[in-house]
């Protein structure tokens, strides 16, 4: 045991014989423990970010949405010469099908989205108008941060009554209480307040057939008072002209009897559809297919950036090695005298490894404590960008911009293994060649 401790003592004050080459080595280890750290939590991060936005979805959900085909193909299927609406996606009579006829769906909840500006009084904000039935709160994950959603009564009865998104009430309603207050929709129409969604974090677009949606620009209406009000065609006009589609609904969510359900659920969705459209004008998301890829793929995500730490490592390692030859060629008479002094070959194999893991233990910790520090660091970063460039925060993705590193708890000791083992396996050769030495031309060098 003393001789072990003597062996450390000897190791630590050859290395503080020499500290910037010794802080240099270290400096190695410590960027490649740290990045490995580092690297997975922020992938982790995005990763989770993403499964949760899928979640949000719901893994028992299937969301059929209406896609505009391209002009060539509306083109061809309008019905004469002459100025053209096109009609295109979803109908009610699609709705009514899926809903009554395939039996693992147990709810159907039909969806308008239609671009509208809102007013009250001299303020006007554009945003989204939402035809929606009750349902829709659950589905969308909605939360009441005042008053209430809509009813079946609202609905059944096509009444004037709508719920604001927090954006438009702040907005439409600085100063005053919106609850009961008169919401001007679009040019003809006012609607009384009943209730204000809390803030909800935006989703990403997915794929092709479901684009990102900010929910705090919303109005939500009853869906058949918006079909009363507005009608399936919207006629946008600019500057002389103008243009319009006709959209019976948006969106169909369909709530499926269980997870096992959604794959044969999915299949029978997209025979039906494609039997009663010409062109396919809609899209079928399945959130529990997208959830089971973004696990797989932040498996692959992990495995990569783990990859690229475990490279800074390797380099790290090599560095090591560099140093510790440099420091055999230096230490050649140093080691000549201890073997003619009576040390064996393994008292100096050992005496250079102690270095080496010494250097790589030291690297090892200042990394994870540096690694640990990644969250707090990465907020900091994104604040201050966002203080001094708000405009380079907000070109970047929303799952990016709401960045939040979540740490890999195993990276924490991996990495450290990781770093010890490369300081043996790097050491381990310069620590062979001292000691192979040949004690006689050792004393003999200059």
């Amino acid at each position: 045991m003393l001789y072990a401790i003597q062996t450390l003592q000897l190791g630590v004050k050859s290395l503080f014989l020499h500290p910037l080459r010794s802080l240099l080595t270290v400096l190695g280890i410590f960027i490649g423990v740290a990045s490995v750290i580092w690297l997975l939590a922020i992938g982790e991060g995005i990763s989770r970010k993403a499964q949760a936005q899928i979640e949000s979805l719901g893994a028992d959900n299937i969301i059929v949405r209406s896609i505009k085909p391209p002009n060539e193909v509306l083109n061809q299927n309008s019905k004469g010469p002459g100025m053209q609406i096109p009609e295109y996606g979803l109908t009610r009579d699609d709705y009514a099908r899926l809903a009554e006829t395939i039996p693992t769906v147990v709810n159907a909840i039909p969806v308008r989205e239609i671009r509208e500006t809102f007013q009250k009084g001299r303020h006007k904000v554009d945003g989204r108008l939402v035809g929606c039935t009750p349902d829709y709160l659950d589905i969308a994950k909605l939360t009441m941060f005042e008053g209430r959603f809509l009813t079946e009564a609202d609905n059944t009865e096509a009444k004037d009554s709508c719920v604001l998104g927090e954006k438009v009430a702040e907005e439409l309603f600085p100063y005053e209480e919106p609850l009961g207050q008169l919401v001007r929709l679009g040019e003809n129409y006012q609607y009384r307040v009943v209730g204000i969604v809390s803030k909800r974090a935006p989703s990403a677009g997915i794929g092709g057939s479901f684009a990102a949606q900010d929910y705090s620009y919303d109005v939500y209406i009853p869906i058949n008072t918006l079909r009363a009000r507005v009608g399936d065609t919207v006629v946008i006009r600019r500057s002389g002209s103008f243009e319009g589609e006709t959209v019976q609904l948006s969106q169909i969510t369909l709530k499926v009897r269980s997870t096992d359900d959604v794959m044969e659920t999915s299949e029978l969705i997209k025979l039906m559809l494609e039997e009663h459209h010409k062109y396919e004008d809609y899209g079928v998301t399945i959130p529990l297919e997208l959830l089971e890829q973004a696990k797989t793929t932040r498996m692959m995500f992990n495995l990569f950036m783990g990859m690229i730490a475990g490279i800074s490592l390797i380099v790290g390692g090599i560095g090591i090695m560099n140093i510790m030859l440099a420091t055999v060629t230096e230490r050649t008479r140093e080691i000549g005298i201890r073997r003619a002094l009576g040390a064996k070959q393994g008292d100096i194999v050992r005496q250079f490894l102690i270095e080496t893991i010494v250097l790589s233990v030291v690297g090892g910790g200042l990394g994870v404590l540096v690694g640990l520090t990644c969250k707090p660091v990465t907020l900091f970063t994104m604040h201050l960008i966002r203080t001094v460039n708000p405009d380079l925060i907000n070109s970047l993705p929303a799952i990016v911009q709401e960045i939040q590193p979540i740490i890999v708890f195993w990276s924490i000791p991996l990495a450290f293994f990781i770093s010890v083992v490369i300081g043996v396996v790097f050491g381990l050769y310069p620590a062979i060649r001292a000691a192979k030495m040949d004690p006689i031309e050792a004393l003999r060098h200059e």
